[in-house]
């Protein structure tokens, strides 16, 4: 690592000579290695995209110039290179480095990322904005692993062509060479050509001295020749220069090419092929399954993991394959998260039945709707933080119509160390003010199975939301049982406290209720609200406590506060939930501890409020 330990910034990128560019490409890239499998995260991306970072920090004077990252997890050579590298060993931890780009943690993160198609947006805006304050900066937009799937990157790209005095640069990263790979010398050169003054004051001039008619010939007969070796014709259509392909891990091709765009007026369309995993044997040849691993032995491999208690990803993929034994009207959609949702068995079984759409969240909702208009049973498997895009779609498109979806909202609550742009914290809150919704918190994997299968039976939009990681170990029935809509259940029967515990709330809930003698209810529902048994519990007991992991602002303990006032019930209330701020990345139950969720604390909250309760009661007889 002789190279990379002098580089602290940028500015030492700038310093280094080309054939230095490609020892620190090494070394950076052996450091990345060895950083993650003692971390755990994003590595096949990251491993992808060295050549490219030095390439730009080489090329734009960062952070003057802006770099905007899509989707963010491709950021790891970035932040080694941009004065994070000691800190490495911290990522995703607590008080930690983030696992994507944040603008709190650096002034090279000039835009904070992790949910995809964002870049090219927010570029175009600090482009126009530069203009407008008169400054001259480049914006640059890195774009890949699957966001050009999403309607909002074209939303983007059909507004930059309409500016023709911004420095933009989008840079494509096809690291799944799923648009056209690399032609080798020839394509390099024409890339380099097409960068370069010469061709760009040719165009120009042609355009000044050629007659109409010749000028739409020109015209015609460039986008033909280009059309026969790169697919410009769609990014030229939307008024950008398009450049490309070129091998995104060549770096004799990369920086000149840059170094002509950077010359260059208008928006630039940049497109690099690089490859998941580069350099890495083992993720180039699996690139899924490194593409976010846990710590691992570099030299061994990432070792199968060892049978012990069921995710409620697995819980759901296996409910998914039964059900749909049972009803072929069963599809299954998900918008480009086979993996993480537990759908690969689905999609060997049912490959007729399984729609991926790509990152597209509102397609994937309104797509299930016209499914549903006809008569199917589509299942939208997504991503609590994720359905949070198609929020519009599902209240107009489907809610709105009663149209029979079934959403299975994975990752629901803290995901440890992803952080707060991934985290489910505010479906119960987003989704219980949706008329025709039903809205269930599952307790454990039986509960989460039964839950699936009230929601696929109910003849409206319903929705499931589950954590992320693996359940408490109950025992899973074979049946495709149901549980009756709107109804909770006792777990323990107390004095004084009654506990209302929403989905994973519960096992907390009836460890602090030993300890407080307290009634505990395993609620359930958060739509429709048990509120016969809300109104039976505050009848006889003299505090209310509600818990969950979500937010506490209109969330299941506001659906209860607000049951008891129609009721015209005046009883002491607890909410316990999140709180009203994004909670950063960490380990999970240290951070539910934390947030006062764990069974200690919330036997403290409810001591405390029973104190108060107390004076209260002791004031009031006086």
């Amino acid at each position: 690592m002789k190279i990379l330990q002098k580089i602290n910034d940028p500015f030492d990128v700038r310093a280094l000579t080309r054939p230095e560019l490609s020892t620190l490409a090494d070394e950076l890239r052996t450091y990345l290695l060895e950083s993650v499998a003692q971390t755990g995260g994003h590595l096949s991306s990251n491993l992808g995209t060295v050549e490219l970072t030095i390439a730009l920090h080489y090329v734009f004077n960062t952070p003057e110039d802006r770099i905007v990252w899509d989707v963010g997890h491709q950021t790891y050579p970035h932040k080694i290179l941009t004065g994070r590298r000691d800190r490495m060993a911290s990522l995703r931890q607590q008080d930690g480095l983030s696992g994507f780009p944040r603008r709190v943690e650096s002034v090279y993160d000039t835009f904070g990322t992790a949910h995809s198609s964002t870049s090219i947006s927010a570029a175009l805006g600090m482009a126009l904005a530069a203009r407008t304050k008169g400054e001259k900066r480049h914006s640059i937009a890195v774009i890949g692993d699957g966001a050009m799937t999403a309607g909002m990157a074209f939303e983007a790209l059909n507004n930059v062509g309409v500016y023709e005095d911004i420095k933009m640069l989008v840079v494509l990263n096809d690291n799944d060479m799923s648009i056209s790979p690399p032609v080798g010398a020839l394509n390099r050169y024409l890339a380099r050509l097409m960068s370069g003054k010469f061709y760009a004051a040719a165009k120009s001039m042609g355009k000044s001295i050629l007659p109409p008619s010749m000028r739409e010939l020109a015209k015609r007969f460039e986008e033909h020749a280009k059309g026969m070796l790169v697919p410009a014709t769609l990014f030229e259509e939307f008024g950008l220069n398009y450049i490309g392909p070129i091998d995104g891990h060549d770096l004799e091709s990369l920086i000149p090419t840059l170094q002509n765009l950077k010359n260059l007026e208008g928006p630039q369309f940049l497109h690099v092929v690089t490859k998941k995993g580069q350099g890495y044997k083992l993720a180039e040849a699996d690139p899924i399954l490194y593409h976010g691993p846990g710590k691992f032995n570099p030299s061994e491999g990432i070792k199968p993991a060892a049978a012990g208690k069921k995710t409620y990803t697995q819980v759901f993929g296996d409910w998914l394959c039964d059900m749909a034994e049972h009803d072929e009207k069963l599809v299954a959609i998900t918008p480009a998260m086979r993996e993480g949702s537990g759908m690969v068995k689905f999609e060997q079984k049912f490959p007729d039945r399984y729609y991926d759409v790509g990152i597209a969240e509102q397609h994937a909702v309104t797509f299930a709707g016209g499914m549903a208009c006809e008569g199917l049973k589509p299942v939208v498997a997504i991503y609590s933080t994720f359905l949070q895009r198609g929020y519009d779609q599902l209240i107009h498109d489907v809610a709105l119509q009663n149209l029979d979806v079934t959403f299975a909202l994975d990752r629901a609550g803290l995901v440890g160390a992803d952080g707060a742009t991934h985290a489910g914290n505010y479906d119960m809150a987003y989704l219980r003010c949706i008329p025709n919704m039903v809205v269930m918190a599952a307790s454990d994997e039986n509960e989460c199975r039964k839950m699936l299968t009230t929601a696929y039976q109910y003849p409206g939009p319903a929705a499931v939301r589950y954590p992320r990681g693996a359940g408490i170990g109950a025992a899973i029935d074979s049946e495709l049982s149901s549980i009756e809509i709107g109804k909770g259940e006792i777990r323990r029967q107390g004095k004084n406290v009654a506990i209302l515990a929403f989905g994973t709330m519960l096992v907390p809930s009836l460890k602090a209720g030993e300890t407080l003698n307290a009634t505990v209810v395993n609620m359930r529902f958060i739509k429709p609200l048990d509120t016969v048994l809300v109104a039976e519990l505050a009848a006889n007991h003299d505090l209310i406590v509600t818990v969950e992991e979500g937010s506490v602002m209109g969330g299941a303990g506001s659906a209860v506060a607000e049951a008891l006032a129609a009721a015209g019930i005046v009883k002491p209330l607890l909410q316990l939930g999140l709180p009203d701020k994004f909670i950063d990345h960490g380990d999970a139950p240290q951070l539910l501890a934390q947030c006062g969720l764990d069974a200690a604390g919330i036997t403290a909250s409810v001591n405390q409020r029973l104190n108060t309760v107390e004076l209260r009661l002791v004031a009031n007889s006086r």
